[in-house]
């Protein structure tokens, strides 16, 4: 026979008060991908980055590279840290790969 260890307290078995917490999740910092304007890298391969990296339209990338090569710099996308830094490699990456000096770098947004 098992022993059944609950008192009776005379509210019906129910002893205690439930009470829910809910814990707020902070968002990540997110981080802006930028990529500034050089003198080398060619419209048309800035295009192709912001088209295979950022899946950006055609229209969006150039866009986007008008802003590149008008102002400086432009904004590629926003992402948490772990992602825009990774965005940030395999742009530098590529763009060595292809000969170009193209930087890409991130700041928090």
């Amino acid at each position: 026979m098992a022993e059944n260890n609950q008192k009776n307290t005379g509210d019906g078995g129910n002893a205690g008060t439930l009470t829910q917490t809910k814990s707020k999740v902070k968002r990540p910092a997110m981080y802006k991908v930028i990529l500034l304007n050089d003198d080398y890298t060619t419209m048309e391969f800035v295009v192709h980055v912001l088209q295979k990296f950022f899946q950006k339209s055609f229209e969006d990338a150039t866009h986007i590279m008008l802003q590149v090569h008008q102002k400086g710099q432009g904004v590629c996308g926003l992402y948490p840290k772990e992602i825009a830094e990774t965005k940030v490699m395999q742009v530098t990456k590529y763009s060595r790969g292809h000969e170009f000096p193209l930087q890409c770098i991130f700041e928090e947004a």
